[in-house]
């Protein structure tokens, strides 16, 4: 189960990408990693990692 804190953040996150009408296409919590994972964004994607304690980065791997 993802954290308070995640959860909060994850509010947040999708509030700011709605706000800039932004689509979002994947929300997936990994049980393995314990992050939440979104994806969004139209004309370019927007990976974004939610931790346990409710930080985040932009998922820029380019592997």
């Amino acid at each position: 189960m993802p954290t308070t804190e995640q959860a909060l953040t994850c509010v947040r996150i999708c509030q700011m990408l709605s706000n800039g009408y932004q689509p979002i296409y994947l929300f997936r919590y990994n049980y393995n990693t314990k992050t939440v994972f979104i994806l969004a964004g139209v004309t370019e994607s927007l990976e974004i990692v939610i931790f346990p304690d409710g930080q985040w980065k932009f998922n820029d791997d380019e592997a």
